[in-house]
């Protein structure tokens, strides 16, 4: 059975490739001082790491050969079985996480298993054979090691996590080579799914049904933005590859992979992390769209004001020539009222010495345009337009 996920190479390549450039871009964009930043971050990392390491060394139980030699012997036989020379450190250690880990420090590789995982397989130990051959995977597919030489790739939407979950899928079928029979891999699994005890009763073929579920908008979605696969295909991927046999899996929703491409990789156990990342797009292209919009439609009733007191000026003139006076009102126009909605968003009324003021409601109460009749020493009459506590950005050309 091979050991490597088929499509963990290519996206492997594919990160690389990109990583290099960014690499290479960033050292000769900034003269080397990229260097230093990331000199400066891996100090900063290694004492982060630092924190962990100690906790584990300092409270963790070592597994060795006088130290829970059960498990000892199942570390050296998987290491065996994947091809590992050199078997790494193993703690036990108990905590409130339910699986089990690997993590690098200093050149070293470590594989902690929680007590919580030994503790619900205590019927069943040879199950626990899947979680240390999957923390093997990690540490001998290198994937600790490369991790912050692609890291610039893997906050690329869909590539990074698709790389990821590719990995777990590998490490997954690492952990099932240590395992001697489909049982065991059932169990193991089963207690991540199940829980500690209720994973015994669990139906696998059942659970493996499904799968058909995962094709759906929102399944889809939640899958391609996170870093592991869900666990119901993780399964199926393992029992049929001990078969010699390739999951059929549903296809993902079209609609899902497009929304993907905005959410960049956040890292984690899930896409919560790229959800708020893309609520955080919306929010602030929402910021930016709605008050924009807003002033568009504000603009279009204020223009759309400005050409209709227009109109009711012109009959204004009009009326002047033939009664020598401004109109008192609409209605003296011939308007059935004394106020003239326009749209939705601002009504037109006329107020003394033949002036036109236009409420803009559509921004608020008390706002005005206003067209104010001035006649020069000719007797000319010029209109002059101009907001009365209307902001200037409303106003058409012609009353700024």
């Amino acid at each position: 059975m091979d050991l490597v996920y088929p499509k963990e190479k290519p996206l492997f390549l594919i990160a690389l490739v990109i990583s290099i450039l960014v690499w290479a871009l960033l050292i000769l964009g900034t003269l080397g001082l990229a260097l230093l930043y990331g000199l400066l971050f891996y100090v900063l990392i290694l004492f982060a790491q630092s924190a962990f390491i100690t906790q584990l060394k300092g409270n963790g139980v070592k597994v060795t050969a006088e130290q829970f030699p059960d498990l000892h012997q199942q570390v050296i036989e998987c290491c065996e079985k994947v091809g590992m020379d050199e078997p790494p450190e193993v703690y036990l250690l108990r905590t409130d996480f339910f699986n089990a880990l690997a993590t690098r420090f200093l050149g070293r590789h470590f594989i902690v298993l929680f007590t919580d995982v030994v503790d619900a397989l205590e019927d069943k130990p040879d199950a626990v054979r899947f979680y240390i051959g999957h923390e093997l995977g990690h540490i001998h597919r290198k994937h600790l090691k490369w991790g912050p030489v692609i890291a610039p790739a893997l906050i690329l939407p869909i590539l990074g996590a698709a790389l990821r979950r590719a990995e777990e899928y590998t490490c997954d079928l690492y952990g099932s080579a240590c395992c001697a029979n489909d049982g065991d891999v059932a169990a193991a699994m089963a207690t991540i799914a199940a829980g500690d005890t209720r994973w015994k009763q669990m139906n696998v073929n059942a659970y493996l049904q499904q799968i058909k579920q995962t094709s759906g908008f929102w399944m889809s979605f939640n899958e391609i933005t996170s870093d592991y696969p869900w666990l119901s295909k993780r399964l199926g991927v393992v029992l049929a590859a001990r078969q010699g046999k390739n999951l059929t899996r549903p296809s993902r929703h079209p609609l899902a992979w497009f929304l993907a491409i905005f959410v960049p990789r956040m890292g984690g156990g899930g896409s919560i992390g790229g959800v708020v990342f893309l609520a955080a797009i919306v929010a602030i292209l929402a910021a930016i769209a709605i008050p924009a919009y807003q002033d568009y439609t504000a603009r279009a009733v204020v223009t759309q004001a400005y050409l209709t007191g227009t109109t009711v000026s012109n009959e204004m003139m009009e009326y002047g020539a033939a009664n020598q006076s401004w109109p008192e009102s609409l209605m003296d126009l011939g308007y059935s009222t004394d106020s003239l909605p326009i749209g939705d968003g601002a009504a037109l009324s006329i107020y003394e010495n033949g002036i036109i003021g236009v409420e803009i409601t559509a921004v608020g109460a008390d706002r005005y345009l206003v067209l104010e009749p001035q006649v020069d020493d000719d007797g000319a009459v010029n209109w002059v337009c101009y907001g009365q506590d209307l902001e200037e950005k409303y106003l058409p050309m012609a009353c700024k």
